[in-house]
């Protein structure tokens, strides 16, 4: 069976094992799922994340969940906003702000995956992937 929205799936499995408090989470790799855990990691959201292989040749994508003191997790909220069905685009004027700037948007843009502010710094738009506070 395929799957018709794996960047969701990511989201889903990052969201659910935050609230149950799992230390990593792992699941089928992509090059667009591991740029968007790169910028989960380079905007402080996640730990650490792998790309590992396995026997038969499949790669997966380990991610290393991250916890604040009390052990809430970092990541409060995480949804997908461009859709299969209905995608969403911003110029590079218009980038919106999450939650007022608490929180990112990851972009893909034509420079690749980015957050919201990189992209707004380099004046480019793209499809909002999904949105992080």
């Amino acid at each position: 069976m395929s799957m018709t929205d794996p960047v969701a799936d990511l989201l889903t499995r990052i969201r659910n094992a935050a609230m149950e408090k799992h230390e990593k989470v792992e699941l089928p790799a992509s090059r667009l799922k591991a740029n968007i855990v790169r910028v989960l990691k380079e905007e402080g959201y996640i730990k650490n994340f792998r790309l590992i292989r396995d026997d038969s040749g499949k790669v997966s994508l380990k991610v290393y969940l991250k916890y604040d003191d009390e052990g809430g997790s970092v990541i409060r909220g995480i949804r997908r906003v461009s859709k299969p069905g209905l995608r969403k685009y911003t110029g590079g004027g218009t980038v919106p702000k999450v939650l007022g700037g608490i929180g990112i948007s990851i972009l893909s843009t034509s420079k690749g995956v980015l957050a919201s502010q990189k992209a707004a710094q380099q004046k480019v738009g793209g499809e909002i992937l999904c949105e992080v506070w």
